[in-house]
């Protein structure tokens, strides 16, 4: 009986890559199931989760953005993306905005993590956001991607307690600990297929 085929995830990164690492671990102990990294690609080309990747045997390519317009690399992108066939777009610590075409590309098939607890802090800097607004509970979200940033449909979220003595790094920290809990999860439940949206909500089926 021939085995089921494995959905192909992109991986997406301008850094470190340490969701991408996540999840490459979550894959390879089982926790992660049905799917596979079929390449990493990153716009910067001294980016750290590149060569970990490399490092991995997995297959990766650097398209550079700085001085090329917005839609030519994304094209180039897109283009990179369907050569390899990939199923599902996983944006880890990718610092880019992506244009409306790479979007229609692959609708609902892009997932992005956040930390925060959206729509509470978009943009930048969401932890610092939180701690100076006075929230007591923080914590991180992985949605689909729209046109919008930091604004799709919620896949997933987890929250923690902002403690009283927490800065920006130590939230930081705190929260990137529940990420790599909710990436892999939220994952998993879109690669299923047994969910619907309605509206703003998704729904598990």
């Amino acid at each position: 009986m021939t085995a089921p085929l494995k959905q192909r995830l992109g991986v997406l990164l301008s850094g470190r890559g340490s969701n991408f690492l996540n999840i490459a671990d979550a894959i390879e102990t089982g926790r992660l199931t049905g799917c596979e990294i079929a390449c990493v690609i990153s716009n910067i080309a001294d980016a750290p989760g590149l060569q970990a990747a490399h490092d991995r045997d997995l297959t990766t390519e650097t398209i550079v953005s700085k001085g090329v317009p917005r839609a030519e690399h994304d094209a180039k992108m897109v283009a990179a993306l369907q050569q390899h066939g990939i199923d599902l777009v996983i944006l880890a610590g990718y610092m880019r905005v992506l244009s409306p075409e790479f979007i229609r590309a692959f609708p609902d098939r892009i997932l992005n993590i956040h930390p925060s607890l959206l729509p509470s802090f978009p943009g930048l800097h969401a932890q610092a956001q939180a701690l100076e607004y006075g929230a007591t509970i923080a914590g991180c979200t992985v949605h689909f991607v729209d046109e919008a940033v930091d604004h799709g449909v919620i896949v997933l979220q987890r929250a923690i307690p902002v403690l009283d003595g927490d800065t920006a790094e130590t939230l930081s920290t705190r929260i990137l600990a529940e990420e790599h809990i909710a990436y892999p999860d939220a994952i998993q439940r879109v690669l299923s297929g047994r969910y619907a949206v309605q509206g703003r909500r998704y729904i598990a089926r």
